[in-house]
């Protein structure tokens, strides 16, 4: 555990979702290819979509409309109706067709379990302080059992910008008629969730289970620890 500026007192806990809680890489790896033979059987006219001209389509999308990196879910959308129609599928087609497979890929990435620690640890500090999220995904988090944990959960997307920026902090302290001093945020992305807490004026924590380096650190984290674990004994006292 390093310090790199004192641990202010807070009234708000803020957790990061995906690779903070959980490891999403393997999950969504999976997801993403279960996805596409989903595609694949389900839609004749994507019998042939590969991930390649999947990335490629994507990529292309984004370049013309940057502003859909700010919610992953109607990127999917968007991208599917775009793909579906490129491959043949009418558009009034298309869209029932994109809304349909986005609902099934929203089930595939929401598929594991959550570690028993996570939870536990949530279950610990929720009977201290409010406990809310603050994520960039689009996690079901019903589906993996979270969502109860949580006072409430913020996502990017419907009007808001994706963390750095600061609308889902500025949200989370609006709706808990606190300041955004008043959260602590901890997520293991140095930019979304380091750079994005305290660039906001909230403080934050650094998950570095992977033993990062903070060369490329736009803004140090309030503190850093190498396990969730940890967490506890820091935040109660």
């Amino acid at each position: 555990m390093k310090f790199y500026r004192p641990l202010k007192s807070f009234k708000v806990i803020s957790f990061d979702l995906d690779d903070t809680l959980y490891d999403n890489h393997p999950i969504i790896k999976k997801a993403e290819s279960d996805f596409l033979c989903y595609l694949n059987k389900t839609y004749a006219h994507l019998s042939e979509l590969n991930a390649h001209q999947w990335g490629l389509y994507k990529n292309h999308l984004l370049r013309e409309r940057p502003e859909l990196m700010d919610d992953v879910s109607l990127l999917r959308l968007e991208l599917l109706k775009r793909i579906m129609c490129i491959y043949g599928i009418t558009p009034y087609k298309a869209i029932a067709y994109a809304e349909q497979a986005l609902t099934e890929f929203l089930r595939l990435r929401s598929n594991f379990t959550v570690p028993a620690a996570s939870i536990d640890l949530l279950q610990k500090l929720s009977a201290h302080y409010p406990v809310i999220a603050i994520t960039n995904g689009n996690v079901d988090t019903h589906q993996i059992g979270l969502a109860h944990h949580f006072k409430f959960v913020l996502k990017a997307g419907d009007g808001y910008k994706a963390k750095p920026h600061a609308d889902l902090f500025n949200q989370a302290a609006l709706r808990l008629n606190v300041s955004v001093s008043d959260i602590v945020h901890i997520g293991d992305n140095l930019v979304s969730d380091v750079f994005g807490a305290q660039n906001s004026g909230a403080q934050s924590i650094w998950l570095n289970e992977n033993k990062q380096s903070l060369a490329d650190a736009k803004l140090l984290p309030t503190v850093e620890i190498t396990q969730l674990n940890q967490l506890y004994s820091l935040l109660i006292k």
